[in-house]
């Protein structure tokens, strides 16, 4: 028996000593190995959704806008002034009246007689072919006549008794002469006529091709008048005869004319480019733009793309703008055009759209504007274009846009910014990508997005999703971590989508990230109004076991949850309190917590290590995290025995991790003589010594902790005498001793303990003299620390040689030299 004075020189086991002046080793290396064990998991996994729509199978969104839709060149504006109203107008009743005078009885006696002569269409003038087609009134489907293209100073030939047009007159109203109304005119109707006709049955008349000379210039000076002349003859010798090419390639209905169509869109917007009359600049742009919308119909994507393109840069408004994002997004929708995408000039404009359009204006045209872009992020090669055309600066002043929306648009901005987050998102994977999404305070704006469409479960779904990828890394997780109220925000979430388990699965993954690597996080996050109150309560929602199929579920009562489901909750919840509750200030009264201490007592009771492992090994953490504070009020104290039963479970698994974190748990309950007696009586004891040729430092650590402990009674010394404890103790220094000098002191206090202070001999004689070589070289500093050139790994471990190991050591070795221990 040791005397009382020895009885006080037995040490202490796995309770790190705390001294404000000095830190011990296992302070110092707390991310290493600590008695408070942080605790780590996997990210959720989100499968990649096949189909591309704006909004998934899963959504619930009210009056959603639709993913599939037909566009037609009627579905656009001609031109291009005012967005569409949408509606039909109704025929007129009364029959129109003419201004010439008609006799009663013969109403056709006054109407204008033709020539005699008729104008005979001139030969091989560029469109001739083309014009002898005919429209229906105000029909978009055709491109309009170009006869009138022609050199306009060749007079036309008159018909006797008529005068003759001057280039001037046929300038006003030469384009008009090849449109033919609901009837076609006759060999002998004239020009004139032609024009009236036109105006009166046609529901839209045609527009000029051609620059109207009769037009004044609204600058009086020279040079207003010379830009004027430079941009008609342009537009007269240029534009013209492309946009007549246009029209016959788009007559001959080949495959190979698509790429003719093709390479002329790309021709007219380079021409339409060096003659700066892009955007609203060029005064007939609603020409070209009637004849790009009627190559709509030929619906090749190919060619919708650089009509779109077009498009784009000429500035459509409008009905026009929100039809070409609609064809853009027509054309994203089909994965294998995604290579259209990648070579031309489509999405810098819609970036620049993004940028200059308000939502309360255009806030359909951006929907599906971020749409497109949506599924074009699911590639990896244009999601590296998005990155490199600065579509995280984009994002957040589309962000800040949203944010401050009109009530009256906030369902279109909730459309929105489902798109938007599923874009970020994708990018998170990118490593390139998180030092912007931190420079453009991307993190706290969606904390503000959250808070003013909480009710909204895509959008929160996938800010969940953003923040569970990137609070993974340090950069990322302090700036959301300084974001103020995050953590009263998720609580509030989790508490109001508390059923939605995709969503309070993220949400917690994103706690626990938070609060894994910083004392401030986990106070802050506890200290939030009702933290125990919503963890605890979604902790005894998830416990449930999954409920018969023929159960009728009880109306306003939570739908039964699926094991694997609610086991994935609460490994990331439980993973929250194991964190948490390492603040000093924390510990403590999550351990006085009864419910919170039931709620963990009776997983363990309720689930299988097979079944359940990572769960179990996260709660035997929680256990072991917070039996390290040993009050009078710790609901583990009063609960210790029923603990150390429910350990046996895992410590008899055939999980390692399970068995490591079980022998944890007695490490820490162990200090209670009842739960040693219980270890002995149960022979958990044998099991602990066979860890010890485990080969794996931690667990090692684990056993030793326990045996120090349990030597510290008389009775429980022989029996680990018994079971060859020394020997294996010696064992284990030999093996890890060099490397890992914490646990080199833990093997020593162990083999103090098991000696009683020199009272016991337990040491063979062999093993006193292998055990008095060793501690010799591990005293020697030079030879125990200069086994590696690395500057901060020699420092750490002098840190852990000197603080954890050297003072046992020294005492340990001094007593085998003065004391006679063999057996």
């Amino acid at each position: 028996m040791a005397s009382t004075e020895t009885k006080h020189e037995i040490c202490s086991p796995l309770m790190p000593r705390r001294n404000a002046l000095r830190k011990t080793c296992a302070e110092i290396v707390n991310e290493v190995r600590q008695s408070l064990r942080v605790q780590s998991t996997h990210r959720p996994f989100t499968p990649r959704d096949g189909h591309r729509q704006l909004f998934g199978s899963a959504s619930i969104r009210d009056n959603r806008p639709p993913s599939a839709f037909s566009l037609h060149a009627q579905s656009f504006d001609a031109s291009d002034s005012r967005p569409g109203s949408g509606t039909r107008l109704s025929p007129l009743d009364h029959k129109p009246t003419f201004s010439v005078p008609c006799d009663a009885d013969n109403p056709f006696k006054a109407l204008p007689k033709p020539p005699t002569s008729p104008v005979k269409p001139r030969r091989g003038l560029a469109g001739a072919g083309v014009r002898a087609r005919l429209l229906r009134p105000g029909s978009l489907t055709r491109l309009p006549p170009l006869e009138g293209h022609r050199n306009v100073k060749e007079p036309l030939n008159a018909g006797p008794g008529q005068k003759q047009l001057s280039a001037k007159q046929l300038s006003s109203t030469d384009h008009t002469a090849g449109y033919s109304g609901p009837v076609k005119p006759g060999p002998h109707t004239t020009a004139s006529e032609r024009i009236v006709q036109s105006d009166v049955d046609s529901a839209v008349r045609p527009k000029d091709c051609k620059e109207d000379s009769t037009t004044e210039p609204e600058r009086g000076d020279n040079k207003g008048n010379k830009e004027e002349d430079a941009e008609s003859l342009m537009w007269n010798n240029v534009i013209v005869p492309l946009l007549q090419k246009l029209e016959s390639a788009a007559a001959g209905g080949s495959e190979g004319s698509v790429d003719r169509l093709c390479d002329l869109c790309d021709r007219l917007h380079g021409t339409l480019a060096e003659a700066d009359m892009l955007g609203r600049r060029c005064k007939k742009r609603s020409g070209i733009l009637r004849t790009l919308f009627r190559l709509i119909d030929l619906n090749y994507a190919q060619l919708n793309m650089h009509i779109a393109q077009l498009c784009l840069a000429l500035c459509v408004s409008g009905n026009n703008l929100l039809n070409i994002c609609k064809l853009i997004f027509q054309i994203s929708r089909t994965e294998s055009n995604d290579i259209l995408f990648q070579n031309n000039s489509v999405i810098d404009s819609l970036l620049r759209m993004l940028s200059n359009e308000h939502v309360s204006a255009s806030g359909e045209a951006i929907l599906y504007c971020v749409g497109t872009l949506k599924f074009l992020s699911g590639n990896t090669e244009i999601l590296r274009i998005l990155l490199d055309k600065s579509f995280i600066c984009v994002a957040q002043k589309l962000i800040q846009k949203l944010c401050v929306v009109e009530e009256t648009n906030l369902p279109i901005a909730g459309h929105i910014l489902v798109q938007l987050t599923t874009i970020l998102r994708n990018l998170a994977d990118l490593s390139d990508s998180r030092p912007l999404f931190v420079s453009f305070s991307i993190l706290p704006a969606l904390c503000q997005v959250l808070q003013q469409h909480c009710e909204d479960q895509d959008v929160c779904m996938n800010i969940s999703r953003i923040y569970s990828k990137l609070s993974s890394y340090s950069e990322c997780r302090l700036a959301l971590a300084q974001t103020p109220d995050c953590y009263q925000l998720f609580l509030e979430l989790l508490s109001k989508h508390h059923q939605k388990q995709d969503l309070i699965v993220r949400l917690l993954f994103t706690l626990g990230n938070l609060t894994a690597k910083s004392d401030e996080p986990r106070l802050e996050l506890f200290q939030c109004d009702g933290c125990m109150r919503t963890l605890l309560r979604l902790y005894d929602i998830y416990q449930r076991k999954d409920e018969p199929p023929h159960t009728v579920v009880q109306k306003g009562a939570s739908p039964p949850v699926r094991p694997q489901v609610a086991d994935d909750v609460l490994v990331k919840l439980v993973r929250v309190l194991a964190n948490m509750c390492i603040h000093p200030a924390v510990g403590p009264p999550v351990a006085a917590d009864t419910a919170c201490i039931r709620l963990l007592m009776e997983t363990l009771e309720l689930r299988t290590v097979e079944e359940s492992e990572e769960l179990l090994v996260n709660v035997a953490a929680v256990i072991n995290n917070l039996s390290f504070y040993q009050k009078e009020t710790s609901a583990i104290k009063h609960n210790q025995l029923h603990i150390a039963k429910l350990m046996l479970k895992l410590l008899l698994s055939s999980s390692t991790g399970a068995m490591l974190e079980a022998v944890r748990v007695y490490g820490n309950l162990s200090h209670y003589e009842d739960v040693r007696n219980f270890i002995v009586r149960n022979k958990v004891h044998q099991f602990v010594v066979t860890l010890l040729d485990s080969k794996s430092n931690e667990m090692c650590f684990s056993a030793c902790g326990v045996l120090t402990n349990l030597a510290l009674d008389p009775p429980s010394r022989v029996c680990l005498m018994v079971e060859g404890a020394s020997a294996k103790l010696v064992d284990c220094l030999r093996d890890f001793g060099l490397g890992d000098w914490q646990l080199a002191g833990q093997i020593c206090k162990a083999v103090w303990n098991l000696t009683g202070g020199s009272s016991e001999k337990v040491l063979y004689t062999e093993e006193r003299e292998s055990l008095l070589e060793m501690l010799a070289a591990y005293l020697d500093e030079e030879e125990a620390l200069n086994w590696t050139d690395n500057k901060d790994l020699r420092d750490f471990h002098r840190a852990c040689w000197e603080l954890e190991f050297l003072p046992v050591a020294q005492k340990l070795m001094k007593m085998l030299q003065s004391a006679d221990l063999t057996a």
